[in-house]
């Protein structure tokens, strides 16, 4: 059967959040068809919706609604047909779609590091005892509090932009973000550098990006197939299996991290009480093909280990 390619007269429309890290993933979803297909950047649309996470940057998202902020409008949007495609950060996305939609295509990873960045210091290990971080991620806060106690951690909500200019108007001495939006930003010159893994686990999925079709768009599944990443894929399927077997939101610390040698899976992953006065870790290796299971396995000890309760704030 011939494929139906999209056209100038017919494009195919790509829905995506508005801020520059959002758009950017746009860019590159359509610059990889368009050269996997040989199209004009003319045949792809990329259409713009605003979500309840970009609206409302006022409050954490624990207190709003958590991942699903980041997601909704546009699912609902490809569900009714205004998008063919939904292009997403796969760390905001929850471990299930709703029907009638499937995410089954992943970009190359990028670095799923996180980044320190600050005006005023070279590292974590460099801020002064009381320092004044902030972070809007859960994750980030009690791993921060977990190392170093003695830290003011205050909420830091916005783009990278918006982050930066909160850094330069000395709300907070530094911040975290990630190394892969940074780079896709072209902007990692504002880092200082990354955070080895083995001193904060970064979120789930971090630095891939996901691209979500409706479930009988055999067109866009053909589409997809050509730009989609294989590798990631093994990665993301034991790290979003962990994060399900845990049942993680924004509203639970979790971080965690796959990595693959030869036929060999690694992963290591660990939960947080939210004040960082605990943390529970582990890790384990599977052939490559055994990583959903692995992250299932490495989760639900975890979550056994930590009993009820766990993620609450006393």
């Amino acid at each position: 059967m011939t494929l139906d390619l999209p056209s100038p007269d017919a494009p195919l429309k790509i829905g995506t959040r508005g801020s520059p890290l959002a758009l950017a993933q746009a860019n590159e979803t359509r610059d990889r068809l368009a050269r996997a297909f040989d199209l004009p950047f003319e045949a792809f649309s990329i259409v713009v919706i605003k979500t309840t996470g970009d609206r409302i940057i006022d409050r954490p998202l624990k207190e709003i609604g958590g991942k699903g902020l980041f997601t909704r409008e546009i699912e609902a949007a490809m569900l009714d047909g205004e998008i063919d495609i939904a292009v997403h950060s796969m760390k905001d996305m929850p471990t299930e779609q709703p029907p009638g939609l499937v995410l089954d295509c992943y970009l190359p990873r990028e670095d799923p590091r996180d980044a320190f960045v600050s005006l005023a210091h070279e590292s974590l290990a460099a801020l002064p005892e009381g320092a004044v971080v902030g972070t809007s991620s859960l994750r980030r806060r009690a791993q921060l509090l977990q190392r170093r106690p003695d830290l003011q951690v205050v909420e830091f909500r916005g783009n990278v932009q918006t982050r930066m200019k909160k850094l330069e108007d000395g709300v907070a001495e530094a911040t975290f973000l990630a190394m892969a939006g940074l780079n896709r930003l072209d902007m990692l010159h504002v880092a200082r550098g990354p955070v080895p893994s083995e001193d904060m686990l970064p979120a789930i999925a971090q630095g891939a990006i996901g691209i979500e079709r409706r479930l009988e768009d055999t067109r866009a599944a053909q589409l997809l197939e050509a730009i989609h990443d294989g590798p990631t894929a093994d990665l993301l399927a034991a790290e979003r299996a962990f994060l399900a077997a845990l049942d993680g939101s924004c509203e639970t610390p979790i971080g965690g991290l796959a990595e693959v040698s030869g036929g060999t899976l690694r992963l290591r992953g660990e939960i947080l009480r939210p004040d960082g006065s605990e943390c529970i870790s582990d890790s384990g290796e599977a052939p490559v093909e055994d990583g959903a299971a692995l992250g299932q396995s490495l989760g639900e000890g975890l979550r056994a280990r930590a009993g009820e309760g766990f993620f609450s704030i006393a």
